[in-house]
């Protein structure tokens, strides 16, 4: 499992098209989405919550456990961070691969999802290694790049996870260049109108350092989250990730995969006394 630490800072929300503000007329092509935007969520299918065993996503009835209150510690960061500032939709990445970023995608929009009436989109755009379709027990088309290629509608690409606010739009099929599909304008102008349905959206997104994808993707998105792993990720690294991005919206640093040792036990003996007290 995992330790979370965020180091959360304010971000320039200069440039940004923030939930409540005019959007921008739309043109040509790009007038569909804001049909498909037209009673959206009465239109998505809702499938079964059917996590893969093997995921180690938290869970809502065991909330005592040490991965769910760092989740809910971050989330809770965040939330009071969008408070203060327009931020509804982050790209979650890392510098390297096998660092936990989509272990952290998923587990920040369980969280969120958790709190009645967030509404909350996880995506993922790691067009080149898609997993989260995996983590779900779903299928991965039709996904984002079948509707960003004109071959499905935006409901269609979109999954409700029965009993919970979270929905997903997992990869879709796969593409020879994810990079020329994520230039196109339908990909800022669907991050643009989506938080006036979501409160968050969240993006699983390829490493800084082996793509140019989540360098793009945090230009299109209110903020990023950096996941590191403790052990594996260098400072190097680290610092030459965070120098490849194109402007400074860095929200803050997750931190995964601490030793139990370090963490379980603190919650443990909390969450023990805690609840021998109410019984």
């Amino acid at each position: 499992m995992s330790r979370v630490h965020d180091a959360l800072r304010r971000s320039d929300p200069s440039g940004l098209n923030p939930l409540g503000r005019p959007s921008p007329p739309l043109h040509g092509t790009q007038a569909g989405l804001a049909a498909d935007l037209t009673g959206l969520l009465e239109k998505i299918e809702t499938i079964p919550y059917t996590p893969s065993p093997e995921a180690s996503l938290i869970d809502a009835a065991r909330p005592a456990e040490a991965p769910a209150e760092e989740f809910r510690s971050l989330r809770t960061r965040l939330n009071h961070l969008q408070t203060l500032q327009p931020i509804h939709s982050i790209v979650v990445t890392s510098a390297s691969p096998a660092e936990g970023k989509s272990f952290t995608a998923a587990n920040l929009a369980l969280a969120q999802s958790h709190l009645e009436g967030n509404l909350t989109l996880l995506c993922d755009f790691d067009f080149r290694r898609p997993v989260l379709h995996n983590l779900f027990q779903m299928a991965r088309s039709p996904g984002a790049t079948d509707f960003l290629q004109g071959k499905a509608q935006l409901h269609e690409v979109i999954r409700r996870l029965e009993g919970t606010n979270l929905y997903v739009m997992p990869a879709g099929e796969a593409v020879l260049n994810p990079l020329e599909l994520l230039n196109l304008a339908g990909v800022k102008t669907m991050l643009d109108r989506l938080p006036s349905i979501f409160n968050w959206v969240i993006l699983d997104s390829p490493p800084l350092l082996f793509a140019a994808d989540a360098n793009l993707l945090g230009t299109l998105a209110h903020g990023l989250l950096l996941v590191v792993r403790m052990g594996n990720t260098t400072i190097d690294a680290v610092t030459r990730a965070m120098g490849s991005l194109c402007q400074n919206n860095i929200l803050g640093i997750v931190v995964n995969g601490a030793q139990k040792s370090e963490l379980y036990s603190k919650y443990t003996y909390y969450h023990s006394y805690y609840y021998s007290k109410a019984e």
